[in-house]
């Protein structure tokens, strides 16, 4: 059967679609793209995940508080986590929610217990147990750890999931199908023909500085709160693609501090949380404009306290945990003039530019990781249409990479002779593709090895994402295996990791321990604000003990040489090596040198 002549015009370029942007947007268009028969490639300049789709609160959620002024969004939302649930069910884990109310707003409560009678309509769905009214007495049994004047509560459940795993499994799917990715590769312009109509676009690797062109029939902006800057690459006015940034930060705690999602309020009256999240606890999350660089978003200690305080009023037991870290993102919000951050909506919009003169470039503005499959559905809808394709989307339908079979930990452990919980946490992150890390055990033993003790996790898996899922550098081996993220910070695990990352990627060892130093670097900005005195002065001399180990310094100086790094995101980190002076024990610089 001949494709449709519009594709037949098409097919005389190098892709039929172009996307940029690797976050969940971009990767689930591009799987979609590829299922039916689209001939696509995805540039991410940074790495999968980097944005806001790795930094979210790592919940496929219903969206009850939208239901109020958004009722679509919350459909939606839930109507895509039960698709999910089907095509990823490995990555998914249940999170209770326990919603205090307090005896001075009494009145209220049969209002909110009809509320979640509404949205225990949408339930199904997703799979949801419906809400549960409960007495303050039942409160306390439950969760210990609330305290306050109440009159009762409420409880409901959501889903939680690990963002970058499921952008990783969108873009290792999207390839298997034929698609190209390009990771840690910039676009730097799309190309217009004298019509206006899309026609290529040029690039260039940001670890190796190579350049290229890429001819296609259109291209896809999915590049979320960095969709104006992107728009403007062919000459389209950013405000085409305006959205409304907003600042999101969680803060992280090194267990498991409650056994349900515990909400709050801040001083401000914005509703806030702390969730059991994985082998940890995170609280989140703040809601603010945000005007500054986008590859380089962290949180601060004013954001940090905000978020304490809040949860300290119900859960007081919060300010006695330990905060191993911070993540920060920014949502690409729909843009509206004058409404407050928590109150813009959450749907999504697709923008086609060819009324702005640029025939063939579109930009997926707004949307939530909940709904990112029937956003990105809708999106290669458009694209059918422009090409005459007839297949409909299936992606509903088909498992992601690990998604096709139930795995037994149990059983893994038994047969690779590895730990339980290893095991457990290889099958959470891989699903039935764990076997296939399995395989590298069996032929090699010494993969068994545990490269990370907090998470844990082994060699095999780091070689696997190196090899299998286009892990370029020591944070992105973490996004992808959780490396690194907990209590111990990495420093027990980046030098073994930037070794693995070196003979993997056929590098020179200085050049992994370099890329293990700048984790190590970005990782302390990420606690720092949340660390007390006496843990950052601790903090400090590990990291400084960690740096001599290794043979890298922090300072440049007379008696070292510098050498210009780039980072996953745009800024960049100098870092230098020890000189043989220094080797042999003269005097070096104190601190970390952040």
């Amino acid at each position: 059967m001949r494709p449709p002549r519009k594709l037949r015009q098409a097919r005389e370029r190098d892709v039929d679609v172009v996307v940029i942007g690797g976050g969940v947007n971009g990767t689930g268009v591009a799987r979609d793209a590829a299922m039916r028969g689209l001939r696509v490639a995805l540039f991410e300049r940074n790495d999968l995940a980097f944005g806001a789709s790795g930094n979210s609160s790592g919940m496929i959620h219903g969206g009850v508080r939208y239901l109020r002024t958004d009722p679509e969004v919350t459909q939606t939302s839930c109507r895509d986590s039960g698709h999910i649930q089907a095509i990823a069910p490995h990555l998914l884990f249940r999170i209770p929610f326990l919603l205090p109310f307090p005896s001075r707003k009494s009145w209220l409560f049969p209002l909110v217990d009809a509320y979640f009678e509404a949205y225990d309509r949408y339930q199904p769905l997703k799979r949801g147990k419906p809400h549960t009214r409960l007495t303050p007495d039942e409160l306390r049994e439950l969760e210990p750890g609330i305290v306050g004047d109440l009159c009762g509560g409420i409880s409901f459940d959501e889903w939680g999931i690990d963002g970058a795993r499921l952008c990783t499994a969108n873009a290792v799917d999207a390839r298997e199908r034929g698609a190209k990715l390009f990771v840690g590769v910039t676009v730097e312009r799309v190309e217009r023909g004298p019509d206006g109509e899309v026609e290529a676009v040029r690039y260039r690797d940001r670890h190796d500085g190579r350049v290229g062109r890429l001819t296609t029939a259109s291209v896809v902006n999915a590049t979320g709160a960095w969709a104006p800057i992107t728009a403007s690459l062919g000459d389209v006015a950013p405000t085409a693609a305006r959205v409304r940034p907003g600042k999101g930060i969680h803060v992280v705690f090194d267990r498991r501090l409650t056994n349900y999602a515990v909400m709050s309020e801040t001083i401000d009256g914005r509703s806030i949380f702390i969730e059991p999240w994985q082998n940890m606890s995170v609280i989140g999350t703040t809601d603010d404009d945000y005007y500054g660089d986008l590859d380089d978003v962290v949180a601060n200690s004013e954001e940090v306290r905000y978020l304490v305080e809040g949860l300290a009023k119900v859960f007081p037991a919060i300010r006695q945990g330990r905060i191993i870290g911070t993540t920060a993102g920014v949502r690409p919000t729909l843009y509206e003039y004058g409404k407050l951050e928590d109150e813009l909506s959450r749907e999504h919009a697709i923008v086609d530019h060819a009324e702005h003169g640029a025939d063939g470039m579109y930009s997926m503005l707004g949307g939530k990781l909940a709904s990112f499959r029937l956003f990105a559905q809708e999106m290669v809808d458009v694209l059918a249409r422009r090409f005459d394709l007839s297949r409909t989307c299936t992606t509903h339908l088909t498992a992601l990479p690990g998604g096709d079979e139930e795995v037994d930990a149990f059983r893994l452990s038994g047969e690779l002779d590895i730990d339980a919980i290893a095991a457990r946490r290889l099958v959470y992150r891989h699903g039935s593709r764990a076997w296939r890390i399995g395989e590298q055990m069996k032929r090699d033993p010494r993969q068994r090895r545990t490269v990370c003790v907090c998470e844990p996790v082994l060699e095999a898996e780091v070689r696997y994402v190196i090899e299998h899922e286009m892990a370029r550098s020591v944070s992105a081996v973490s996004r992808r295996t959780r490396l690194g993220l907990g209590a111990c910070g990495g420093m027990r695990c980046v030098a073994r990791c930037g070794t693995l990352l070196a003979e993997q990627r056929g590098m020179s060892p200085l050049a992994g321990m370099r890329d293990a130093m700048q984790f190590m670097t970005r990782q302390a900005r990420t606690r720092v604000c949340g660390l007390g005195p006496q843990q950052a002065r601790q903090e400090a001399l590990c990291i400084a003990q960690l740096r001599s180990q290794i043979g890298i310094v922090a300072k440049p100086s007379l008696a070292a040489v510098p050498e210009r790094l780039p980072v996953d995101g745009d800024s960049e980190t100098e870092v230098t090596t020890m000189s043989p002076a220094r080797e042999a024990g003269a005097p070096q610089d104190g601190g970390q040198g952040d």
